[in-house]
């Protein structure tokens, strides 16, 4: 597409791209742009504390205990994982191992994760569209303000990302060659991917096999074949865990959290897989706790808000990462349509194709999820929306001496800075003259570029320049305001602290902060196996990490999970390994969590630690 639109006066003609040699200007540019995505995301990290409790003291656990590293064990005796698989959870336990586990080396890895993502974006974008789109594709995913989140937040959707960028750079490598070796490679990130956050890893499977099948230079029995091993690399990379799970022996490893029958195919296929999709039990779960700040478009800001195909621009997505999603819109059409009569080996054409059908498929499936969905999801659209947009727009600038190419371009930045204005018209007192600011150089920028820029060389650096900062400076503002605060607590949110309802999943769960704090003095000097027990996993990750001991957390999450049963918990207490049981936290019916706490308050003495009921279970 760029050398066409270059050099010919037909614009739908295209030849392949023919990257020129690097000038010495790109290896400080990326080294700058790894540089400030660091700085970013590493800036005053610790701020945020253990981030998201739940996920921090599975990994205090395992560094603990080895076992509860290799499930996934909220708890250092094994009682039950999380409620998802465990591949983040090996790599920042590793770290906490080798570093002490603290606040740095729980946030750290996931700093660390997203600087390799901008890389490797960089990496891929540069591959098929030149130096220039490959940074602007990493600079614009460093700043999305999701991934500003995510990346400096101990959730799974870092690592998540990173192995799924990883995926595509091995893509775009096996497309150049037909290379099945790379293409499997592909599949081992995806199927790693699935150990991450299971299925939404297998969102981008569609695109990646789409382009290899369209673009690979060999014949179509050849690249059948090759994507046939690429899957059966996925699932072999995705399902050594779950049949090490299944051939493992139930009674000396943890029950699967969140599963109905102790499953982790289980658990993918119905709470993390379709459950998510078509919603828990036939219902619609978009609601939430109360406390969840709601968007003035209606619904749940951190539950998503109402499905439907407006979703990813509504009050609970439109933030987190649809600054530049209109102009990729407009950019994959461009890129498609001018590419149509390109050799099937085209490499931007092939670009395009992965990238958008990531987008494409990614923004469906979050845009229509009937079941549980959270805003910071779309960080694993985020490189996407960076990708078209970069390749699609510097493709069109190089094209920009005839008119179509103008266009779309112009209609690219006018895209931007409007959806700009009205996203941080939604945050009227924040920052307000730079929605006025961005509309009115969008507006010059988008008349400048339809009309035609003058062949000087000046003239083009700036209307170059006021481009980038038409389609960036609103995303890059809410990015780095979105670093700047402190989160915490299970549902993150993306901007201004007024957006965001801190604490969610944190301390307020059924405990404030200082009884947390006088409970862990307490459980600190504990010698039995297990601390103490709490109503739900949330309860029991917070006096984890006050106290430095192992606690159960019955029923996992939503207290619903079927472990402890009753008959264990008090086979347990007999053998004199649980000292204490704390009531309160925000547990849920069922799984025994409510027999448990009847049962204790009908055979051991209360007391009150701050403004925390405590039965000491020990004779």
């Amino acid at each position: 597409m760029t050398t066409a639109l270059a050099s010919r006066a037909e614009p739908g003609h295209v030849e392949e791209n023919t990257a020129k040699p690097p000038g010495r200007w790109v290896r400080p540019a990326v080294f700058g742009l790894l540089a400030a995505t660091a700085l970013l995301y590493f800036w005053n990290l610790t701020a945020s504390g253990y981030g998201n409790s739940f996920y921090a003291a599975a990994v205090q656990s395992g560094t603990q205990d080895w076992k509860a590293w290799l499930f996934g064990s909220l708890d250092a005796g094994n009682v039950l994982t999380v409620d998802k698989p465990p591949a983040a959870l090996w790599v920042t336990t590793a770290f906490a191992r080798v570093f002490g586990f603290s606040s740095f080396t729980v946030l750290a890895p996931q700093a660390l994760m997203g600087v390799a993502s901008v890389g490797l974006l960089y990496l891929t974008v540069k591959r098929t569209s030149g130096p220039v789109a490959g940074l602007f594709a990493g600079a614009a995913l460093a700043v999305t303000p999701v991934a500003a989140l995510m990346f400096r937040f101990n959730n799974p959707d870092a690592l998540l990302t990173l192995l799924l960028i990883a995926g595509g750079y091995c893509t775009i490598r096996a497309i150049e060659k037909a290379s099945p070796r790379w293409l499997a490679f592909a599949g081992v990130a995806v199927g790693f991917g699935f150990l991450t956050k299971m299925m939404q890893a297998f969102l981008v499977l569609p695109a990646f096999g789409l382009a290899y099948l369209i673009a690979a230079p060999t014949s179509l029995g050849k690249r059948l074949l090759h994507l046939s091993g690429a899957l059966g690399a996925t699932v072999l990379s995705a399902g050594w865990f779950i049949a090490l799970v299944d051939l493992w022996p139930t009674s000396s490893r943890p029950y699967i959290g969140g599963s109905d029958g102790d499953s982790l195919l289980e658990l993918a296929l119905g709470y993390n897989g379709l459950g998510r999709i078509f919603g828990m039990g036939g219902g619609v779960m978009v609601g939430g706790p109360s406390g969840v700040v709601s968007g003035s478009a209606g619904g749940n800001v951190g539950f998503g808000g109402e499905s439907g195909l407006t979703r990813m621009f509504g009050a609970s997505f439109g933030g987190e990462v649809s600054w530049l999603l209109p102009a990729a819109l407009i950019g994959l059409v461009a890129g498609l349509w001018f590419t149509r009569r390109a050799a099937g080996t085209d490499r931007t054409r092939a670009a395009l194709i992965m990238w958008g059908g990531w987008m494409l498929v990614s923004a469906l499936v979050f845009s229509f999820m009937s079941g549980i969905v959270h805003p910071y999801y779309a960080v694993a659209l985020a490189p996407s929306i960076a990708a078209v947009v970069a390749i699609s727009g510097t493709s069109l600038w190089r094209g920009r001496a005839h008119l179509a190419p103008r266009v779309f371009l112009s209609l690219m930045i006018a895209a931007s800075a409007v959806w700009a204005y009205i996203l941080l018209d939604r945050n009227a007192d924040w920052l307000p003259a730079l929605r006025w600011t961005i509309a009115g150089l969008g507006l010059v920028t988008a008349t400048v570029v339809l009309v035609g820029v003058p062949p000087m060389r000046k003239l083009v650096a700036v209307v170059a320049t006021a481009a980038v900062l038409t389609v960036g400076l609103g995303t890059t503002a809410f990015g780095v305001e979105t670093a700047s605060q402190a989160h915490s607590g299970s549902i993150p949110i993306s901007g201004p602290a007024v957006n965001d309802p801190r604490g969610m999943g944190g301390m307020g769960m059924g405990m404030d902060e200082g009884s947390s704090a006088e409970i862990g003095a307490l459980l600190a000097a504990t010698t039995t196996k297990w601390a103490a027990a709490a109503p739900s996993s949330q309860s029991a990750a917070n006096l984890e990490l006050a106290s430095g001991k192992s606690v159960i957390g019955i029923g996992g999450w939503s207290g619903s999970d079927p472990a402890p049963t009753l008959a264990e918990f008090q086979q347990y207490v007999a053998n004199g390994d649980i000292t204490y049981y704390v009531e309160g936290g925000r547990g849920g019916p069922g799984g025994g969590s409510d027999e448990i706490a009847e049962w204790v308050a009908d055979n051991f003495a209360a007391t009150t630690v701050g403004e925390q009921t405590v039965y000491r279970l020990l004779s």
